[in-house]
């Protein structure tokens, strides 16, 4: 008899909450933590809390020299900048130097940062700098005070390779959820599909719309996780990397699409780019969709979503 089994951890500084179907208790739960065990796996090799983290290892020669790392942190360095290039930098693992230093979402905050001094930081926002040399799988970080993270695709990517290692040891079935970034495959224990809800924005733990889905991951950012209030204007904790302020505007974003690595990453410059500009290069991007909510409650959503 097929049953549903699902464990939830504090991973890569967010609750993961791991789903799989199986007929046997043992079993599963032994899946699940093979799949804990390689999110901590990618954790160590992605964090900038580990001094020697690939990552740290990468910011640390900023401007001085090359850094080999291993060909899975390569490879996501290299999809990172196709997806900068796709999205008009509007997405950009360079970032680093701006948030941690100008913008404490500890609600806190009084005032914005000094313009002229994120001015300043911008000049190190910059993908294009980012080299990367393929005969040694080494990364260069052009200017000296550079810095990457990986925080607007590393959940995303670690889903997807928890999933590919479960349905390697044969599940057929199961969810990955890394705080709302979500992959599913397989149906639920009865054959229905997974019903999925995406919340709503203005209360997180109710959702405005259910999806059925299979084969399926979704990604949804929203406003209401961390965010400051300055002068009445409420500000989200996602940065828009070539200003270094953070949107406004913009209530949530889903993105739904067959790759957990791709919902995360698209979900970012969705959200800071101009609804009608980030609609237009949705609806160019094969077998990707999303769904927007402004701050006036108004739905934006791409061609092919239909809302009954």
């Amino acid at each position: 008899m097929q049953k549903v089994f699902r464990k939830s951890q504090k991973l890569m500084g967010n609750i993961f909450e791991i789903t799989v179907v199986n007929d046997d208790e043992n079993m599963a739960f032994e899946h699940i933590e093979t799949a804990i065990s390689e999110i901590q796996r990618i954790e160590i090799l992605l964090t900038t809390f580990n001094e020697i983290s690939q990552t740290n290892l990468i910011n640390k020669n900023a401007g001085i020299d090359y850094v080999e790392v291993d060909a899975a942190v390569f490879q996501l360095i290299e999809r990172s900048l196709k997806i900068s290039q796709i999205t008009d930098g509007f997405f950009d693992i360079s970032y680093g130097g701006i948030d941690k230093t100008f913008w404490n979402f500890d609600r806190e905050m009084q005032q914005l940062p000094n313009p002229e001094l994120i001015k300043n930081q911008l000049k190190l926002v910059n993908y294009k700098n980012i080299l990367l040399n393929h005969e040694n799988n080494s990364v260069l970080l052009k200017e000296k005070g550079m810095r990457i993270g990986f925080g607007g695709i590393g959940k995303g990517y670690a889903a997807e390779m928890a999933k590919n290692i479960l349905q390697r040891r044969g599940v057929v079935s199961g969810i990955v959820n890394a705080s709302g970034d979500l992959t599913t495959w397989g149906t639920q224990a009865d054959g229905k599909p997974w019903t999925i809800g995406i919340a709503d924005p203005e209360n997180a733990t109710l959702p405005f719309s259910y999806l059925n889905i299979t084969d399926t991951s979704i990604a949804t950012s929203g406003n209401y996780e961390k965010f400051v209030i300055i002068d009445g204007k409420k500000y989200s904790h996602t940065i828009n990397p070539k200003t270094g302020i953070p949107i406004s505007g913009i209530k949530s974003v889903t993105i739904i699409c067959p790759n957990a690595e791709i919902a995360d990453a698209m979900a970012t410059p969705v959200g800071i780019m101009e609804t009608k500009d980030a609609l237009n290069l949705i609806n160019q991007i094969h077998q990707v969709e999303c769904i927007i909510i402004d701050d006036k409650n108004k739905i934006h959503s791409s061609k092919n979503i239909n809302f009954k």
